[in-house]
């Protein structure tokens, strides 16, 4: 009989590419909150209709730096929706966060992705 528990632990851990600028991506592990099916589903509607709402504020001819801000907002939320921890030397606070998602370009879109391979390879059994 196999020694598991339905209920999943409220934190796993993950590997992410984070994007340096000049050099190959630095391999950082992560440690992401747990989402259920639903939960994970609602999350993701909340970011497309922030990010929807945001751009909509700027009317129809927005500057590239007026889109930039409302991504930069909704990349550190998206940070914070997922990430309990990191193995950084900085501490896994909202000022580094910050610094992380402005500072490494397409540190966001490599969380998120990370974070959606540990449910791929739960639903595949790898």
């Amino acid at each position: 009989m196999a020694k598991f528990k339905i209920a999943q632990s409220p934190t796993f851990l993950g590997a992410v590419m984070v994007p340096v600028v000049g050099q190959d991506p630095v391999k950082v592990g992560f440690t992401f909150k747990y989402r259920n099916r639903i939960e994970l589903a609602a999350l993701f509607d909340e970011w497309n209709q922030r990010r929807k709402e945001g751009l909509d504020k700027l009317g129809e001819n927005p500057s590239v730096s007026e889109i930039v801000a409302v991504d930069t907002e909704n990349q550190i939320q998206q940070i914070k929706d997922l990430v309990v921890g990191w193995e950084f030397d900085d501490k896994f606070d909202d000022e580094s966060i910050k610094a992380l998602v402005t500072s490494c370009q397409g540190t966001t879109e490599s969380v998120v992705d990370a974070y959606q391979e540990a449910y791929s390879k739960a639903r595949t059994g790898n």
